[in-house]
Parts: structure tokens; C-alpha cells; sequence
């Protein structure tokens, strides 16, 4: 009798295991289906950045941004935040602070969080030295702050996603970034293709009830030499069915995003733009339409799937 109950309970697990949905279904969605989202960082870091989100994902194919809350044209952007609900704007949670000649520093107190802070206490310049130095505890405190921050500030966070993947670098930070996103029901980026990145195995961090991409894209110094329009329009015709992302940063080749990327070619004002051209072109719409790409955000994942 043990041994059929054994084996009808194994049965049961089978079918449950063979059955499961993938998100595209979870969503509501044909399996088939090819979701994308298109996705604007570094939203807070200057007016030109703010603006320049805003056009793409108004008058362009971008669906979701996120805010860098430690920046200085953070008010900015909260306000529009606050004022348009239906948008999909999450929390690009900060833990470094890139620039030469333009910098930022942490929300919370500096001396509860000495770990995540340079000499002169801004936060590091690269993942490499946040991983070298940051404390957990800390991180969390700081993610922490910059969360409620923002929620003080009237935006109600679609998703958080890690500033140069500061807060996926090592397995402690992840573990904060998914303990925060469990604790104000909101998904977080999660891409196997990024934790690989860092030798982190995701499977081992993670649970059925978090949102695992399928496909991460964002563009490097090397497909930035490629150029831009022949790398993104590669991406779309190369996409198969299941959640994909484009992550990509929109800015105008001003004087105000020159001056902030001064000294770097990587991600700069004119790199920038030329995100903002070609994510607010016909072409682009016309091979999204063709290639048959279905467009969500965050806020849909959030609202099917979380809360």
C-alpha cells in the first residue's frame, strides 16, 4: 500500500513539474509569445536624462524606466513620477557613483554606512570596490532608505533594479535585493545571464515566486563600436518567446550630459542619444510589429504576479 501511495504522490509531482506555466502563460499570454520589456536607466541623474526618458517612453517604444534616488535631479523626477501613476517607473537602487566630476553620496547617514563610501564620502566609483568593501548590513540599510525615500516622495515603485549591478555583485547583496523585493511586493531585475557575470548561481537565491528574465540585453563599449541601431535592431530580430529586457540609457547629447560624462566614451551623452534615436524611431516600431514583440512592463508583472 506505502509503495502505490509512493509512487501516486510521485505521479502527482510529475504532472505538477511537466505542468507548470511559463511567464508569457502566468501572464496571460500564448506560450509562443515574445514579451519585452524596453527599459530606461539612470533616471535622477540630471534634467537631461530625466527629459529624455520621458520622450521615449511618451512619444517612443520605451515602457518602463527607474529612478536613481541619490541624485541630484531626483525631485525632478519624483514629481513627474507622482503626477503620472500609470506610468512603469521603478528604483534603480545606487550603490556607486561613476562620474569623474559629478558625483553623489547615500541617503542615510554616512556613519551608519561607512563601508559603501570613498574618502570623500561619495559612494565607490565601481562595483569592484563596493564588492571589496561593502558591508551587507549596510547595503541593506542604504537600499533601505532610499526605497522609503522615495515612497515619501509620493512614487509608488513599479520594480527595483541594481545600478551597475552593485546590488546583485556578490550572493549577500542579492540576498538584500530579494529580501527588499519580497518585503515591498515589487519584482526585482533577476537575470541569470548578470549573476554569471559575477560566478553567482541565481537558482540558488531564488524561489517560484520570483521573476527570473529570460534574455538580458544592454549594449557594451564593443557594440557600441558595432553601432547601436545595427546592434539593437540584431537583438530584435534574434528575440524567441519568453520575457526578454533591453536595458538602455536615454539622454540628449547636451551640454549639461557631456559635462556630467566627461572623460568617458562608454555610455556618454552621445552614446546616449543615439539610444533615444533609435527607441523613438519608425524602424524600431516597424521591427517590433514585424518580429511580432509584445511590449509590457514591470507594473504588469508586479500587478499579475506579486501583489
Amino acid at each position: 500500500m506505502k509503495t502505490i501511495l509512493f509512487i501516486f504522490f510521485l505521479a502527482i509531482g510529475y504532472t505538477s513539474f511537466s505542468q507548470q506555466k511559463t511567464i508569457q502563460e502566468r501572464l496571460g499570454y500564448p506560450k509562443e509569445t515574445k514579451l519585452l520589456i524596453i527599459h530606461a536607466d539612470d533616471m535622477g541623474v540630471s534634467h537631461s536624462e530625466n527629459a529624455a526618458s520621458i520622450y521615449t517612453m511618451e512619444k517612443g517604444v520605451v515602457t518602463s524606466g527607474s529612478i536613481m534616488v541619490p541624485c541630484p535631479w531626483f525631485p525632478e523626477i519624483a514629481e513627474y513620477a507622482k503626477g503620472h501613476p500609470d506610468a512603469d517607473i521603478g528604483l534603480h537602487l545606487t550603490l556607486t557613483s561613476e562620474w569623474k566630476n559629478y558625483k553623489w553620496g547615500p541617503v542615510t547617514s554616512p556613519d551608519k554606512i561607512p563601508s559603501l563610501l570613498d574618502e570623500q564620502g561619495y559612494f565607490n566609483s565601481t562595483t569592484s570596490a563596493l564588492m571589496k568593501n561593502g558591508k551587507a548590513e549596510e547595503v541593506e540599510r542604504e537600499l533601505r532608505g532610499q526605497i522609503e525615500r522615495a515612497i515619501k516622495f509620493g512614487i509608488n515603485p513599479t520594480h527595483f533594479d541594481p545600478h551597475m549591478a552593485g546590488a546583485v555583485s556578490t550572493p549577500e547583496f542579492l540576498k538584500v535585493l530579494i529580501k527588499l523585493g519580497h518585503e515591498y511586493k515589487v519584482p526585482v531585475l533577476l537575470s541569470t545571464e548578470l549573476a554569471k557575470l559575477f560566478k553567482i548561481n541565481l537558482a540558488d537565491y531564488t524561489t517560484e515566486k520570483d521573476i527570473v528574465i529570460d534574455r538580458f540585453v544592454m549594449a557594451t563599449y564593443e557594440t557600441y563600436k558595432y553601432g547601436m541601431d545595427n546592434f539593437y535592431t540584431e537583438q530584435i530580430k534574434s528575440m524567441t518567446p519568453g520575457l526578454n529586457t533591453i536595458l538602455l540609457h536615454a539622454a540628449y547629447d547636451d551640454a549639461e550630459m557631456k559635462a556630467v560624462t566627461a572623460g568617458h566614451i562608454d555610455y556618454g551623452a552621445t552614446w546616449r542619444q543615439d539610444d533615444v534615436t533609435f527607441f523613438t524611431s519608425d524602424k524600431c516600431k516597424k521591427l517590433l510589429a514585424d518580429e511580432k514583440i509584445r511590449l509590457i512592463t514591470w507594473k504588469e508583472i508586479r500587478d499579475k504576479l506579486i501583489r
